[in-house]
């Protein structure tokens, strides 16, 4: 990836435009336009706020609204309220990494300011790197380097492309994900999966990325089995599918045990600042330290499946309901581009399809010239990917926030 060719300058150059862009629009519209007071979380601030404080609150604040405020809150006081668990860690303990850089304007900013300047940077980092990574991705899979770049800049222009500047773990983890792609394409399947832990240390839908792993496995192994010794290589594809799903699911399992530590195991509490109790009093927040949540008592006590279920509404078809019908025409754009993208592969490669991307064509003998572009074989686990997520995304999931994962990662 480096140094860069004219084509990665290219889009170095736009992705850090349309970064820069963002941030003034997302100032000048903070400024002029007022604040819709929804039911989010919205804690208050215990530090107080000087002149420089407020003067970036009054440039940077529109980053922090909805989710964005949970990152905040974690990285400034930690997982106080059992909500918070929703959200993983990888992304605040990167916020910390990014005020430790601005120490010398300690005395000068409070530590919401400093994590609110981290985020604008952080994430505007993030986000050009993750389109670089996307363009080199795009070459190793399309093999077609103009479509690389257009998919680039698509991913830069993409209206959802504001969640990428926010106080949102997106950008971090697109990064991370695009970055284990392009390692796996070029058979580095160790650094791969270290990759996707990190991911999945950022959003637990890193567990995902566990079926590019498998798959590129199983398709070393079926190209295998004529040259070598097929129990030896059915052992080795056993040993590393399961150390695959090991090394992916480790973030995940270690964030559902600390919080069984927090809410289940007793001598877990520590002091709470009155405002942030009085919060907990107001909202119905249950703390650490409280009465014990029935999810302890589960077989598999998962705090993130309780939290998905009562505080986000999470489940099958609970999302299907007349007032949702202009976020399901929100997303309706990117659900029929996926649903014509798999028909169209599916009626181009149907024996690749059926062979689960394993072989392209009946005839053995006869190799064939792979199709550039969309058509590109190695572009089956890709789609497979986009698919499932939209299929159980629209059953299971808020419908629009689905579509904007779709885009920012397929």
């Amino acid at each position: 990836m480096w140094p860069l060719d004219t084509s990665q300058k290219e889009v170095l150059g736009f992705a850090v435009s349309c970064r820069v862009l963002t941030l003034v629009l997302q100032a000048l519209f903070n400024a002029i336009i007022p604040d819709h007071h929804a039911e989010a979380f919205s804690p208050p601030r215990l530090a107080p706020s000087g002149s420089v404080d407020q003067l970036v609150e009054s440039l940077l604040g529109g980053l922090s609204r909805w989710d964005a405020e949970h990152f905040l809150f974690i990285a400034e006081h930690g997982y106080l309220y059992e909500h918070n668990f929703a959200f993983f860690p990888g992304f605040p303990l990167v916020l910390l990494v990014g005020t430790e850089l601005l120490r010398p304007l300690w005395g000068l900013l409070s530590l919401r300011s400093c994590l609110l300047i981290s985020v604008a940077s952080l994430n505007s980092l993030f986000s050009v790197l993750a389109a670089l990574a996307l363009h080199d991705l795009g070459c190793l899979v399309l093999r077609c380097p103009r479509q690389a770049f257009y998919g680039a800049l698509l991913f830069c222009l993409s209206p959802a492309n504001v969640f990428l500047a926010a106080g949102y773990s997106e950008a971090l983890f697109a990064l991370l994900t695009f970055s284990a792609l392009g390692q796996l394409e070029r058979g580095r399947s160790w650094t791969s999966g270290l990759l996707f832990a990190l991911a999945t240390g950022v959003r637990s839908n890193g567990l995902v990325n566990v079926g590019f792993l498998v798959h590129s496995q199983c398709r070393g192994f079926f190209s295998s089995l004529m040259v070598r010794n097929p129990l030896r290589q059915l052992l080795k594809l056993m040993g590393s599918v399961f150390l695959s799903v090991l090394t992916l699911s480790l973030p995940f399992a270690l964030f559902q045990y600390y919080a069984y530590t927090q809410f289940c195991l007793p001598g877990s509490a520590y002091p709470i600042p009155k405002p942030l109790l009085q919060l907990a009093v107001d909202k119905g927040y249950r703390i650490i330290g409280g009465n014990e949540p029935p999810w302890c008592s589960w077989e598999l006590p998962l705090i993130y499946s309780y939290i998905q279920d009562i505080y986000w509404n999470v489940g099958f078809l609970r999302y299907y309901e007349l007032k949702q019908v202009p976020n399901f025409l929100l997303a309706a754009p990117v659900a029929i581009l996926v649903a014509w993208a798999t028909w169209t592969y599916v009626t181009t490669h149907p024996w690749l399809c059926l062979t689960l991307g394993m072989q392209r064509s009946k005839n053995k003998e006869t190799p064939e010239k792979p199709d550039p572009g969309f058509l590109s074989p190695r572009v089956f686990v890709y789609l497979v990917h986009a698919a499932v997520l939209l299929l159980f995304g629209s059953l299971c999931m808020h419908v629009q926030l689905t579509c904007f994962r779709i885009k920012n990662r397929c």
